[in-house]
């Protein structure tokens, strides 16, 4: 049986438990019989041996196999007693500070619970030789300021629970008898709550502020942000150097990381919101006085280069036509291939001596010298089917850039309308980001207490 006087503390960086406790041992040998004292009062049930009798009575090796350290109070004289009682039974009572080693996990923290066995067993005796249980009635009594089977700590709540049923350990070449104790570390969650995730909630929501500051603002909207990402990273590192190590993120890393990542998208959204503004102010005008010059130059202006450009490609259209219907025409008939040259050369004389130029299609005009056709080249077949292959390639290449074109200037499109939704003008990105930012934060809330409360539920199970 134990007596738990008080718990002298938790150390969660070497994982260990210091307890001061009165542990009784109790065995039954009849092989000793006590010796009626005639001075003793009959009313006295036990005798009281001395430490020279102790010498000479068979004693369990009690092994504790969480022990890290054991200290036997002592004030004058250690605190021991050896009683044989009058039915051969002997009860060892020893006062002890016991420093146990737990194994404890702190991912779920500061929700982590932590389980502690102890077991009581002998080292040499096996479970045919020797078995160990606890007591039926007060296997554990405790201090009246004690709670219903458990001690509040500044940081923990700490219970204490035995198991009746008989338990075994192996070690060695066989099994050995053991009484665990089970000790119960729940961590007080309430200051946790007040220290950090209430502040880091608060933080959050300022930066929240930012969506309702006209983005013109830039000092006091950027201050707000930067402020309020500082310090949620100077408590996410106060945290995290005051609170024990763990394989993973803990608990509460989780949510100061989820808390510095929820300002940081506000001020990535301010980031946006100034380069639409910017792109409002200055790109957008740049670009559409450059697209409106273009097409003021493509519409037939007063200058002679601009005429050209138009008027070119009918040109090389009626070049092309010009060349396929001297190349299809075989070459013995001369007669048609004189006419039609005459005719071009007429024609080509008429238009210089009127001042006009050559007529063509759009109302522009322009001067072309008449091309001197080579025998070689537009006398058969293949000339023509040459000279139409070109002229297929050219109008391919054309359409192919104008449909690139048209692309780009939809996907510019579509940049300049979400751009200008993330300005000045109209301030659209700060409304939708004012509703999903906290629509999301309470999403991430939800899941985050649903899911960690039910993993600490089911450690305390």
């Amino acid at each position: 049986s134990l007596y738990i006087n008080r718990i002298s503390g938790v150390d969660e960086n070497k994982e260990e438990i210091s307890i001061d406790v009165f542990l009784q041992v109790s065995w039954e040998d009849p092989r000793l019989v006590p010796v009626d004292d005639p001075v003793a009062p009959l009313t006295k049930q036990y005798v009281e041996l001395t430490l020279a009798e102790r010498e000479t009575v068979w004693v369990p090796d009690l092994y504790i196999r969480q022990l890290r350290e054991l200290k036997v109070m002592a004030l004058l004289e250690e605190l021991s007693s050896l009683r044989l009682y009058k039915n051969s039974t002997l009860v060892l009572s020893i006062g002890a500070t016991i420093i146990f080693k737990c194994d404890m996990d702190f991912v779920l923290y500061p929700l982590d619970v932590q389980r502690c066995p102890v077991d009581f067993s002998s080292y040499k005796y096996t479970v045919k030789e020797m078995r160990f249980r606890w007591r039926t009635e007060n296997a554990l009594t405790f201090p009246h300021d004690f709670g219903d089977g458990f001690f509040r700590l500044p940081k923990y709540v700490v219970s204490f629970y035995t198991e009746q049923e008989p338990q075994t350990i192996h070690y060695g070449d066989d099994n050995h008898s053991s009484a665990r104790l089970e000790i119960t570390l729940s961590r007080e969650v309430k200051s946790y709550l007040l220290e950090n995730y209430l502040p880091s909630t608060l933080f959050v929501s300022m930066s929240w502020g930012s969506f309702v500051v006209v983005p013109e603002i830039v000092p006091g909207r950027m201050v707000l942000l930067v402020t309020t990402l500082l310090s949620l990273i100077t408590m996410f590192d106060t945290v995290r150097n005051n609170s024990p190590d763990a394989l993973e993120l803990k608990c509460l890393e989780v949510w100061l990381i989820s808390c510095t990542l929820f300002v940081f998208f506000a001020l990535m959204e301010y980031f946006i919101v100034l380069f639409g503004i910017r792109y409002d102010k200055h790109w957008r005008v740049a670009a559409k006085a450059h697209h409106h010059h273009h097409l003021g130059g493509g519409g037939g202006g007063a200058g002679g280069h601009s005429s050209v450009h138009v008027s070119a490609p009918p040109v090389q259209l009626q070049q092309s036509t010009l060349s396929l219907s001297q190349s299809t025409v075989e070459t013995p008939m001369n007669s048609s291939h004189a006419q039609r040259e005459n005719g071009l050369e007429s024609n080509a004389a008429a238009g210089l001596s009127g001042g006009g130029g050559l007529k063509v299609p759009g109302g522009a005009t322009n001067k072309v010298q008449p091309q001197e056709s080579d025998p070689t080249k537009l006398g058969g077949v293949s000339g023509g089917s040459i000279s139409n292959l070109s002229g297929s390639f050219q109008t391919t290449q054309h359409v192919t850039s104008v449909m690139t074109r048209r692309r780009v200037y939809s996907f510019r499109n579509v940049a300049d309308v979400a751009l200008m939704y993330a300005g000045s003008q109209r301030g659209r990105l700060d409304q939708i980001s004012l509703i999903i930012f906290p629509l999301s934060f309470l999403i991430f809330t939800i899941a985050y207490w649903t899911m960690y409360i039910s993993e600490s539920n089911r450690k305390k199970l």
